[in-house]
């Protein structure tokens, strides 16, 4: 199966050319590397969230492959879908699915469903990609996008991802955006209370956290879940990379998104 871009041209630049020079603005070149065991990275497009994304991504030295875990905005498909084979195409080129590490988590899993369809027309995992081809051209992916807010989805998944991955060298993505158009001061103190959990590696508290104060976090349970395996395949630290909200790039601070980038080692 080729699955083709959803959102080049709209998201992030369809020429080639152009998407490289968009992608090196937001390099930072003299970043500590960190072999990490998972990241949180937004998926805006990438005026908004491309700096963010952009810092995240250049302090992490990126295995040959990624398992990617982000929300199902677009409510097609399962709710816990994979795809265990075929090929992602972005302007910079192809990237395979590692079909042997999928097939692992699928089987892993009570709740994953192999669903192309879910992965369609969703912009969460794709996003991610050209800053992954970027840095590792070779790199193969898992992709895996969920719904819903229940908690024993993101321990599954996060459970059967981590015993999957056992010893190999495997990062992990969590692609989420936080706050979504609240006023500046409001967006700010609530992604403030769900980064701490997330620093504290704390995947329960990020779940209440984000559910007794309403943080509209789209991808909550794909970060959840990514604590979990991080926890699982021995993480110990969480790092804040960075944090700014669409009103840092539009000034209109009236209605922001938040975006934050963490990396766990």
């Amino acid at each position: 199966m080729i699955r083709k871009p959803a959102v080049a041209g709209y998201f992030y630049p369809k020429d080639p050319l152009r998407l490289r020079e968009q992608i090196e603005q937001y390099i930072l070149p003299k970043a500590e590397m960190i072999r990490a065991t998972a990241a949180l990275c937004p998926h805006a497009g990438y005026m908004y969230s491309g700096a963010v994304a952009g810092a995240v991504y250049s302090h992490l030295v990126i295995p040959q492959k990624v398992v990617l875990i982000g929300p199902n905005h677009t409510g097609l498909g399962a709710r816990a879908s994979i795809m265990t084979q075929g090929t992602w195409l972005t302007p910079l080129g192809k990237v395979e699915i590692d079909q042997d590490l999928a097939l692992e988590i699928l089987q892993n899993s009570r709740f994953l469903r192999d669903d192309p369809q879910a992965h369609l027309a969703e912009h969460s995992l794709e996003v991610q990609l050209p800053f992954l081809q970027y840095f590792r051209p070779d790199v193969s992916i898992v992709p895996i996008v969920l719904m819903g807010h229940s908690y024993e989805l993101a321990q599954d998944i996060g459970q059967a991802v981590a015993q999957a991955i056992g010893e190999e060298d495997v990062l992990i993505i969590s692609s989420s955006d936080m706050s979504h158009y609240e006023p500046q001061e409001v967006a700010a103190a609530k992604d403030k209370r769900a980064i701490e959990a997330i620093l504290r590696l704390d995947p329960q508290g990020l779940y209440n956290t984000v559910l007794k104060n309403n943080i509209s976090m789209c991808g909550v349970i794909p970060t959840v879940a990514t604590i979990i395996a991080s926890l699982l395949l021995g993480a110990q630290e969480a790092r804040l990379i960075g944090y700014m909200t669409s009103g840092d790039v539009t000034g209109d601070y009236s209605q922001v998104v938040g975006y934050a980038g963490v990396v766990i080692y």
